[in-house]
């Protein structure tokens, strides 16, 4: 892809106007290849979010908005490029099955000597092949070519990367690795004998239990969010001899990371008591389930079965997700909300195994929203509904 020079200067123009209105300009500007256009500056716009360190490039080119939308955020990507140096410590070789715009497979390619980026359509080929000289991505090949066919005659590498599409031939989104295509779980011995490690991005809506069962070969369950929000449930499959099931939970810099095995959950015995320390498990954690494995290694109890909500005497690591401090405990009897939330005009609520909504509950308390009051709806294992309201943690 080549953009002439009357359509580069209206990109640079207004790069930073909103294309809905730029979109009925394309009368007055006959010289310019307005779609192209339009695609490299919503493209450059949802970089300067999701892809900082490209957006600050002048010279990348862009992908239309679907293929924006699926690539990979930076932060995923560079998390999937440090596991791939773990995996693969020494220059070898990796092959990205399903190219798209490219994201990943540059920044996990980085870290390879030699690189195969493959994809059948070749509006993204030419994307990729301009956007990696201009990144000086040495040792990049680009193939345009469907994935499968290419898996069965390539050469065996170090790294097999592959993001399959989540949407069936009606547009609709697929729950199961059988429906995307590629079917990774038909494909996965070739996979698995063509590399030494293929990393499988899903989507987080995925049944990573399920995921495990039909793929056989994973060896690392990998869950990412990113400002608390689930992005990718990312599965490593080797062949090699598999030692314990590992699941880590991501969310941006933060780490939890155990044994995929089910343990059983310590729940809270006694009394729920101010001052206590009530921590809400991040995105990933809360993804993965693994409520047994945190309680063990935490030292913290679960509130009721379903409330996901644990509480401990000693301050708990934030690291895990958010953590507060219990200043107040009302039920739902209008007397006792009366008197515990008397002077409380405005909170932050969320509810956990509760039988009404967060703006059911607010209507309810007739509570703005806001402040330094976090106020939590949830079940006790007795089955009282309850009321903890608390500040966050210091």
């Amino acid at each position: 892809m080549r953009l002439d020079e009357a359509t580069l200067e209206f990109i640079r123009q207004h790069r930073m106007e909103d294309v809905r209105r730029l979109a009925f300009l394309g009368d007055k500007f006959p010289e310019v290849d307005f779609r192209v256009a339009l695609d490299q500056i919503r493209g450059w716009q949802q970089a300067c979010r999701k892809l900082p360190s490209l957006a600050r490039n002048p010279a990348i080119y862009y992908p239309p908005h679907l293929s924006m939308e699926q690539c990979s955020s930076e932060t995923t990507a560079v998390y999937k490029a440090r596991l791939a140096r773990r995996l693969v410590p020494e220059l070898g070789s990796m092959t990205d099955l399903t190219g798209g715009f490219g994201v990943d497979c540059y920044y996990i390619g980085r870290q390879f000597k030699t690189v195969d980026y493959v994809e059948r359509q070749p509006d993204l080929c030419e994307i990729a092949r301009h956007n990696f000289t201009v990144l000086r991505a040495d040792g990049f090949g680009v193939y345009c070519q469907d994935g499968v066919d290419y898996l069965e005659q390539m050469r065996p590498v170090d790294l097999i990367y592959i993001d399959p599409a989540r949407r069936d031939e009606h547009g609709g989104k697929t729950y199961a690795v059988k429906d995307c295509r590629p079917d990774v779980s038909g494909l996965k011995k070739m996979l698995v004998e063509k590399a030494r490690y293929v990393m499988v991005k899903l989507s987080p809506m995925f049944d990573w239990h399920e995921a495990v069962k039909e793929l056989q070969y994973v060896r690392e369950i990998h869950i990412l969010s990113v400002s608390n929000e689930c992005k990718e449930l990312l599965l490593v499959l080797s062949r090699e001899q598999a030692g314990l099931l590992t699941l880590t939970c991501v969310n941006d810099g933060a780490r939890f990371r155990c044994g995929a095995e089910s343990v059983p959950v310590a729940y809270l015995e006694g009394d729920l008591r101010v001052g206590m320390y009530l921590c809400e498990p991040n995105a990933s954690i809360q993804k993965a389930g693994c409520f047994g494995a945190l309680s063990e290694a935490k030292g913290l109890k679960m509130l009721a079965r379903d409330s996901h909500l644990f509480v401990s005497e000693e301050k708990i690591d934030d690291s895990i997700g958010r953590v507060f401090q219990i200043q107040s405990i009302s039920s739902l009897n209008k007397k006792s909300v009366r008197q515990h939330l008397k002077s409380v005009s405005k909170a932050n609520i969320t509810v956990r195994n509760f039988p009404m909504t967060a703006a059911a509950l607010r209507r309810r308390l007739r509570m703005g929203d806001g402040g330094d009051i976090f106020l939590f709806g949830t079940t006790l294992q007795d089955g009282g509904h309850t009321l903890i309201i608390c500040k966050k943690a210091h």
